[in-house]
């Protein structure tokens, strides 16, 4: 058997099986010896019966005397007594008819269970049970307990794993030798055999040690060879003007803040170089961005050099053009945009231009370096909202310029540094930690979902007043299962009662590109009141006038989401609210009481960080880029460390392909990306 075997070589499992693995992400034999277990159950110390307590117990025992019935329609019961030489006890099984069979022999059992009082009497209730001559899977040990699905329990995937211990013996390392022996870390194969089947907390420890520094050393040696690539570009030289810089911040509106002006003078310093620029600029919702790098656009302009803007959405990118045009054609620098909507026509000349380079920035999608549009010198890229550039997306640029442009990814999505340094590791980094003056704080409440009402009648209030809002819901469609509300249920139960009297739009992830831009174009332009939505509206259009957010099922999404959400509002003169509405009424959770005591996203991003697992950490919002089991990422101590450590090998390393599972891997992860 090898790694890349189908799951469905082992033993016992067929077809059935076979699709209850997949929904766990379980199709081979590798992806089987990676599902780590969610949890352990120590029941590795054996009692003897005079001695036990009431709770988890494990006992060495024969069994003398065993009965089976059904006590009524679907229930079966199985009692045994079961000896040791210190006492007796009884033993209830329930809806297992063939335990009486595994028990009929003379063999000494290994049982483990839950010992309490039931029915007037004590019993050892449901106990696991094993031969003690047999290699323990159940009892007897401490118990790996794996994420699940119905119809598939951890005693069938331990007995999956337990086929697979003669190949993860002989496992060849991922790791160079010389990085295990000097960290002192345990073989991958010792390290596997712990994860799933661990001789104590110890040795536990030791393997996830391993695991994280496996899966970090990965991540951190991709980023790093990526900033290395890069690097070895070519790229634009675009010197700083000190009188052009002048009359940039002279022709603004208002007064850039000290953090504006110093990640400006960061990135202007960058660009100075034949160095391309690869930097990300982190800023809080409403930190002034957009400015930054219209600045940095204004002075490849001035030498002749074309800008490109990219925006995930098309309505996101005219509203990039329209900011960009009030602060740059002022300055005599036009503005091009270029998206599906604009007509074939306006389109063909447009296209023309940008070849000429008869246009300074041109603003669209990230089909901008996809599709075959030629610039004449393209000097600067700016990307918003999709952070990772990869290999592959550098080979676009390149084909359209005779250098590599610089690159600048901004986020309205604060990052934690142990996570820049990860995923976002062959960036530079940039936070505007600092918002313009003036802004007014939006007021956050918890609302139980059983007062509502008022609310909704403030909502109406505020629409009286010519204002618009959102209203946020976990879910596309009715869940049977899940309990939480969705947009499709909210938006017909409001349309029909609570807000007939009102315009509502509905948006979700399943509509199509074009259908998402035209509603969310027509609530932009105040045809609609009210905004029934789900999270994808959590990064986008600037609606001035939305001065309600409330956010159904609130303990449905991430700290950080909610943040985001929340920015939606306060974008204008009005005083703006957010509402979370729990999807029960039970004591809100510490995430939506951070949310409520504080509005600085730099500070809710370490909290989210920190409040979740590294399996649940960040999900699809990051695109598959995140892949960590095991590795704690809120630990930015070992992350700087395993940073350090692959820097290091990548500098002394000749060949990574002679260590040909790692080599896979990290190129792997050096493609990971967003735009593919």
């Amino acid at each position: 058997m090898v790694l890349s075997d189908s799951i469905t070589k082992l033993k016992g499992v067929g077809p059935a099986l076979s699709e209850k693995l997949a929904l766990l992400g379980v199709t081979t034999v590798r992806d089987l010896i990676y599902f780590f277990p969610r949890r352990y159950d120590d029941f590795s110390h054996v009692t003897k019966l005079k001695d036990v307590q009431p709770g988890p117990v494990t006992v060495k025992v024969k069994v003398e005397k065993v009965t089976a019935r059904h006590v009524r329609r679907g229930l079966h019961i199985t009692e045994a007594i079961i000896a040791d030489e210190t006492s007796k006890l009884r033993a209830v099984w329930f809806n297992q008819p063939y335990r009486p069979e595994s028990l009929k022999s003379d063999a000494v059992f290994y049982m483990s269970g839950t010992f309490d009082f039931q029915r007037d009497r004590f019993i050892l209730q449901n106990p696991s049970v094993e031969k003690v001559a047999e290699f323990a899977k159940n009892t007897a040990r401490i118990v790996p307990i794996y994420p699940q699905v119905r119809g598939l329990k951890s005693y069938q995937l331990r007995q999956m794993i337990s086929q697979l211990l003669p190949l993860i013996a002989i496992l060849p390392d991922t790791l160079p030798p010389e990085v295990v022996k000097r960290e002192n870390l345990l073989p991958l194969s010792a390290a596997l055999l712990q994860m799933h089947f661990p001789e104590s907390h110890q040795a536990l420890q030791e393997a996830k040690k391993r695991i994280a520094f496996e899966e970090l050393f990965e991540l951190l040696l991709a980023a790093h060879l990526n900033k290395v690539e890069h690097r070895a570009h070519l790229g634009w030289e675009i010197p700083y003007e000190q009188a052009a810089a002048e009359a940039f911040t002279a022709a603004l509106s208002f007064t850039l803040t000290n953090a504006q002006r110093r990640v400006a003078w960061e990135i202007l310093q960058d660009i100075q170089h034949d160095q391309p620029m690869n930097r990300l600029l982190q800023g809080d919702v409403g930190s002034g961005k957009t400015v930054v790098a219209a600045f940095a656009a204004f002075m490849a302009g001035r030498q002749g050099m074309q800008s490109a803007f990219m925006a995930p959405t098309e309505v996101l990118a005219a509203q990039h053009a329209e900011s960009l045009s009030q602060l740059l054609r002022p300055l005599g620098m036009s503005v091009g945009l270029l998206v599906g909507s604009v007509k074939p026509g306006a389109k063909k000349v447009l296209t023309q231009q940008i070849k000429e380079g008869n246009v300074d920035i041109v603003v669209g999608t990230h089909a901008l370096i996809q599709q075959k549009i030629e610039f004449a010198k393209l000097g600067l890229v700016v990307i918003d909202e999709q952070h990772r550039f990869g290999v592959n997306q550098r080979k676009a640029l390149l084909a359209k310029s005779d250098r590599l442009p610089h690159l600048l990814a901004m986020t309205a999505t604060p990052i934690p540094r142990s996570l820049t340094l990860t995923v976002y590791g062959e960036l530079d980094v940039s936070v505007i930690d600092e918002r313009p003056p003036g802004r007014t704080p939006i007021i956050t409440e918890i609302h139980s979902p059983h007062s509502v009402k008022p609310l909704y009648e403030h909502i109406d209030q505020q629409i009286n007043q010519g204002r618009q809002v959102y209203i946020i819901c976990p879910l596309v469609s009715e869940s049977d299962t899940l309990g939480f509300k969705s947009v499709e249920q909210e938006y017909d139960r409001l349309q029909k009662s609570v807000f007939k009297h009102r315009r509502i739009g509905l948006l979700h992830g399943q509509l199509s590109s074009v259908e998402k831009d035209e509603v969310m174009t027509r609530f932009k332009n105040g045809e609609f009141d009210i905004l029934v939505a789900t999270t994808v509206v959590e990064v986008g259009v600037d609606v001035p006038n939305a001065t309600i957010m409330l956010i159904e099922g609130a303990d449905r999404f991430g700290l950080a989401q909610l943040h985001q959400l929340r920015g939606r509002v306060g974008r204008g003169k009005h005083q703006s609210y957010c509402y979370l509405v729990p999807s029960t009424a039970q004591k809100p959770s510490q995430r939506l009481q951070e949310v409520a005591r504080s509005d600085d996203g730099f500070y809710l991003a370490q909290v989210d960080l920190e409040l979740r697992g590294p399996g649940e950490l960040y999900g699809t919002r990051q695109h598959g880029s995140l892949d960590l089991r095991v590795a704690n990422i809120a630990d930015t101590k070992l992350v700087s460390h395993v940073q350090k450590v692959a820097e290091a090998f990548a500098t002394t390393a000749t060949d990574l392909l002679q260590y040909p599972e790692l080599h896979k891997r990290v190129e792997r992860l050096r493609r990971v990306t967003t735009f593919n």
